[in-house]
C-alpha cells in the first residue's frame, strides 16, 4: 500500500502476484462468518489488496502478469467478487485475461487447488490447451517426498538423524496432542461434519498444505510402524511444495526456524505448477515485448 509504482519499483515486464487468499477461502469465509468479521473484498486488510495489483498495473503497464489466489475465489460471493476482478483488469486496464484452476496434484503429491489469472498487455494468441498436465493415474505418491528412513538419504538435522537418517522424535506427535485429535475428529463425526485430521501413508496423496501447519500438523500426519503419527518435516514440506528438485540438484535452503518455514511453505504456490503455466506464457510475453519495441523503432 505504501509503495510508489513508479519511483519505488524498477522497470520490469512480468508482474507476479498472490494478494492475501484468507478473505476468499473456505476456511476464511466461515472463520470470518462465525467472529461476526467482514470478507472478501469488505475485509479491508486483506481483500482489498487486490486493487493495490491493479494500482501497480496500471501505472507501469507490464507486458504480462500471473495472479494466483485459492478456488474458492471463483465461487466467492455468488461470482461477484470475481466479476469485480475480471472488470478491473479487462475493462479498466484494458489486459487480456485467461484464468484458470489447477490442482498440483498432477506434479507433486497434494491435493491442491489453485486458480491462476494470466493476463497479457496486447491480445494474444494464448490458450490453456497448451499446458500439458501429467496424468494424474502416474502422479507422484507421498513415497516420492517422505525420508526414506533407511540410510538411502544423508542425515540432515534437525529434521533427521542417526545413521539411517531417522525422523527426529520432535516431529512425532505427543500423547496428548494426538488424543486431543482423536476427540475433535469423533465429536465432529457425532455431528456429521468433515472435519479431522488427515492421516496418510506412502502411497497416499496429502490434503492441502496450509500455513497453519505448525500448530498441529491435523492436515496431514503420517502414519508409523508404530507409536503416534508424525508431522511432515519442513525438508519434506520443501518436496511437497515442488521447492526441492532432487533430478535436477535443486535443494532449497531452509534458514529458518521450523515454525516460519512452515507459514513459509503452506502460504507458497507449488513450484512446477508455476514453472509450467510461465513456459507457456513466456512466447507470448516476448511477442508483446517484441510488438512494443517495434512500435517504437517505428514511431522514431
Amino acid at each position: 500500500r505504501e509503495v510508489d509504482p513508479l519511483t519505488d519499483i524498477p522497470s520490469f515486464d512480468v508482474l507476479l502476484a498472490g494478494f492475501p487468499c484468507q478473505p476468499f477461502s473456505l476456511a476464511g469465509v466461515s472463520k470470518k462468518n462465525a467472529l461476526g468479521r467482514p470478507h472478501g473484498f469488505a475485509c479491508e486488510t486483506q481483500g482489498t489488496l487486490f486493487f493495490d495489483v491493479a494500482r501497480i498495473l496500471e501505472a507501469r503497464r507490464p507486458a504480462a502478469f500471473l495472479l494466483e489466489n485459492v478456488k474458492h475465489l471463483v465461487r466467492h460471493d455468488k461470482g461477484n467478487t470475481f466479476k469485480v476482478i475480471r472488470k478491473v483488469l479487462e475493462e479498466d486496464l484494458g489486459y487480456q485475461v485467461f484464468a484458470k484452476v489447477i490442482d498440483a496434484r498432477h506434479f507433486v503429491p497434494q491435493h491442491r487447488e489453485r486458480i491462476f489469472i494470466v493476463g497479457f498487455r496486447e491480445r494474444t494468441a494464448f490458450s490453456w490447451n497448451d499446458l500439458k498436465l501429467p496424468d494424474l493415474e502416474t502422479a507422484p505418491r507421498l513415497s516420492s517426498i517422505l525420508h526414506p528412513e533407511d540410510g538411502a538419504e544423508v542425515a540432515e538435522p534437525p529434521y533427521t538423524e542417526g545413521p539411517k537418517a531417522k525422523v527426529a522424535n520432535r516431529y512425532v506427535l505427543t500423547d496428548g496432542l494426538w488424543q486431543y485429535l482423536q476427540d475433535y475428529a469423533e465429536k465432529h463425526r457425532a455431528k456429521g461434519n468433515g472435519f479431522g485430521f488427515g492421516l496418510v501413508g506412502p502411497d497416499d496423496v496429502a490434503r492441502t498444505l496450509s500455513a497453519r501447519y505448525h500448530k498441529d500438523g491435523s492436515e496431514i500426519l503420517i502414519k508409523r510402524k508404530k507409536g503416534n503419527p508424525r508431522r511432515l518435516t519442513p525438508r519434506e514440506c520443501a518436496r511437497l511444495m515442488g521447492f526441492d528438485d532432487p533430478k535436477r540438484g535443486r535443494i532449497f535452503k531452509i534458514p529458518v526456524s521450523d515454525t516460519q518455514a512452515y507459514r513459509q511453505f503452506g502460504n507458497a504456490v507449488v513450484v512446477p505448477v508455476v514453472e509450467a503455466i510461465a513456459s507457456i506464457m513466456q512466447p507470448h510475453i516476448e511477442q508483446v515485448i517484441d510488438a512494443a519495441e517495434y512500435a517504437r523503432a517505428t514511431a522514431r
